[in-house]
């Protein structure tokens, strides 16, 4: 329903709605000249950092980063979906959402049909283990397991009966079995009849944030093969966003300070058991990042614990990768690997609840272990291992949303290495050693200096949280952040300023994702003067431009707004010696005879230009 709804009603609705109103309800403001304050409901925090700007519809939060519109705001604070959060604004507002064409209409209505059938069919399931004649073999292997019957209701556990038939004479009318068919819970034989998927297994219900049972996961009682399946894709299902646990964690955990995630259904069962209620696991799929952006949506620690043998290795690494792009300030990660040959489930109950806990809070930080990863086979006292670690690590690094994190992520291989910070941050930008490279003992920062270090963290653009605001000194001038920056974060507090930039099109914008950034804005404040950061955002809506509009818009300017003028030019003016300085560069190390006629002009007229 999300790609049904127009963006014309989403910028209506977001003009009607005021998000003052929206945030006091849920955390109290109070005025501060133009804009309101209050604690951050993201994290705590005991003076107000938290800011919303009814001009511009838009919030943030100097301390943990937290920025955004009414949508995203509502998204994050209640952990609601997208479409969730439109029809509650619309709701509140008087409004209708659009619900598109007649065919659409028809698909909405069958997914419903779905969720009640599958209801059903939970019901059913859970029925046949209570009731069951030949239900006593799963009784039993779930109390060998160690698992109490509260848990079990908890979870939903049910048992599917042997047989081959057993939904279909459950569910007898044609349209059911059509439906039930469809998220592949019967499957079809050679002969054209149907069968059922899940047969003599324990059943596990996997359900949606709201708690509606979307798919199912059965497991044998023995040593069969395969252990564990799953239902596949449907129009409900889709394993690569869903996790096993999420709801039930929600529900039992109403404020999440951290998620533990695990390889298996058991797995998340038998650490709730022992009081980790905040676990869950993927199914039957790798971590990837739709996966965290919904742990991250509820809280601001992940804890992987997965097993030692190469399979778990192998899903931590995975992981990491997964986390990489989206480790925005204020987010944690951490890696537990346990040892050889035990699971969660085992390893819980063999050392109980409070050694395991304690494993937890050991567990490795991200950046730890990617480095102690990375280590493992090279020769850390030798020039070229170091040179090995520093090419190994910058394809890992660059994937990092730029902020504080990642420019402690440099810091770190820059120590590791025996690089200075600079040449290190020169070499992960633009992946050529910069000139002259010098070597240097690595030696400890004062707390001035690691404080500069933060406040000059790169700008990021796949950020889905703006950088924490760093203080600001007295004599902060505009021109210390890097042009690009500048322009954009000026242009975004001042839209007017889109009618006096001068034209960029020659500037090479493919290539740099931020520059289209800045010229895209420019076009769309020109297009539309009155549109102000809630509106635009909600265009990028949970994307990394979304995210990297919400990073400027944060950041804070002393200058006066007479000024906002002279300094947005004179950055697009810096902006655009840099690019020309760059192309001359370029022109100038390649083999005359390599450049066609326009490009020898091109370089004569900058040669006149520099002389």
């Amino acid at each position: 329903m999300a790609g049904l709804i127009p963006q014309s009603f989403i910028e209506d609705l977001l003009t009607r709605v005021d998000i003052v109103e929206v945030i006091d309800s849920r955390t109290p403001l109070k005025r501060a000249g133009k804009n309101y304050t209050g604690l951050c409901p993201f994290h705590q925090e005991k003076t107000p950092s938290f800011s919303v700007s009814p001009d511009k519809q838009f919030y943030h939060c100097f301390g943990c980063g937290a920025g955004g519109n009414a949508i995203s705001f509502l998204m994050d604070y209640d952990s609601l979906e997208f479409v969730e959060v439109i029809e509650q604004l619309a709701s509140q507002a008087g409004l209708v959402v659009p619900q598109g064409n007649q065919r659409d209409d028809q698909k909405t209505k069958q997914r419903a049909t779905i969720y009640d059938l599958l209801q059903k069919v939970d019901e059913y399931y859970q029925e046949q283990l209570r009731s069951h004649n030949e239900a006593e073999a799963a009784k039993q292997y779930l109390k060998a397991r160690g698992l109490s019957g509260q848990l079990a209701k908890q979870f939903g556990l049910g048992f599917a009966p042997p047989g081959w038939q057993n939904l279909l004479h459950r569910f007898p009318e044609e349209e059911q079995r059509k439906m039930l068919h469809q998220c592949g819970l019967l499957v079809d034989k050679e002969d054209g009849g149907r069968y059922d998927r899940f047969r003599h297994r324990i059943t596990f219900p996997i359900r949606d944030q709201r708690g509606r049972a979307i798919a199912f996961g059965g497991r044998v009682m023995g040593d069969d093969k395969p252990k564990y399946i799953n239902s596949p894709e449907s129009p409900v299902f889709h394993k690569s966003q869903e996790l096993y646990g999420l709801f039930e964690a929600r529900k039992s955990n109403r404020d999440l300070k951290r998620i533990i995630v695990v390889e298996g259904y058991m797995d998340v069962i038998m650490l709730a058991q022992h009081g980790f209620t905040e676990t869950v696991a993927t199914l039957g799929t790798a971590i990837n990042t739709s996966h965290l952006e919904r742990v991250f949506r509820n809280c601001s620690e992940v804890i992987f614990c997965f097993d030692g043998d190469r399979a778990g290795k192998a899903a931590a690494w995975r992981a990491l990768e997964a986390a990489s792009p989206i480790m925005t300030d204020g987010r944690r990660a951490k890696f537990l690997m346990l040892p050889e040959g035990e699971d969660p489930d085992s390893l819980v109950q063999k050392d109980g609840p409070e050694r395991f806990g304690q494993r937890l809070q050991e567990a490795q930080s991200l950046s730890d272990y990617l480095f102690s990863q990375l280590m493992q086979n090279i020769d850390m006292d030798g020039l070229d291992g170091r040179a090995q670690l520093a090419a190994e690590a910058r394809p890992l690094i660059q994937k990092f949303p730029r902020g504080v994190f990642y420019q402690l992520m440099v810091d770190k291989l820059a120590e590791l290495t025996g690089m200075s910070k600079p040449d290190m941050a020169s070499y992960l930008n633009t992946g050529k050693k910069s000139e002259p490279m010098r070597q240097q003992p690595s030696r400890p920062q004062s707390s001035r200096s690691q404080n500069s270090a933060q406040q000059s963290a790169g700008p990021g653009f796949q950020n889905n949280r703006p950088v924490s605001r760093a203080p600001v000194n007295k004599g902060f001038r505009q021109h210390q952040l890097p042009s690009l920056d500048s322009a954009t974060m000026l242009l975004l507090h001042s839209p007017s300023l889109a009618n006096v930039a001068p034209d960029l099109s020659g500037l090479d914008a493919e290539n740099n994702p931020e520059l289209a950034l800045l010229i895209e804005l420019i076009t769309r404040f020109k297009q539309d003067p009155q549109m102000n950061i809630g509106i635009l955002m909600s265009h990028w809506q949970g994307t990394p431009k979304g995210a990297r509009v919400v990073q400027l818009a944060s950041r804070q300017t002393l200058l006066e707004e007479e000024m906002f003028e002279p300094e947005f030019l004179g950055a697009i003016q810096r902006l655009r010696e840099s690019e020309g300085e760059a192309r001359f560069k370029a022109l100038s190390q390649r083999p005359l005879k390599s450049l066609s006629a326009e490009e020898k002009v091109e370089l004569r007229e900058w040669l006149a230009h520099r002389s």
